[in-house]
């Protein structure tokens, strides 16, 4: 489920980077397979930089999870077919 940064902050949850959806769609997929797998996630506008040759700094959805919860997100999301954040 989605969370606010409070909820994490109230238990004490580490959280590490799961996702960078650079495209709407990815990101309210990944949503919608967390949700239903009853995960707590979190999701913040971030910037990073993108392009082969129009190199340039993008907005995308950065999708966080509790460091405790980052392999169980991790296989969902490969199971899937998206790639999750390395680390």
């Amino acid at each position: 489920m989605r969370r606010d940064p409070d909820y994490f902050e109230q238990r004490g949850d580490e959280l590490v980077l799961l996702f960078i959806a650079k495209k709407l769609r990815d990101a309210l997929a990944v949503e919608d397979l967390l949700t239903r797998a009853e995960m707590d996630y979190l999701v913040e506008v971030d910037y990073y930089v993108g392009g082969l040759i129009f190199r340039g700094e993008r907005a995308g959805a950065f999708i966080y999870v509790a460091a405790a919860a980052r392999d169980a997100a991790a296989a969902l999301l490969a199971e899937h077919k998206f790639t999750p954040a390395s680390g």
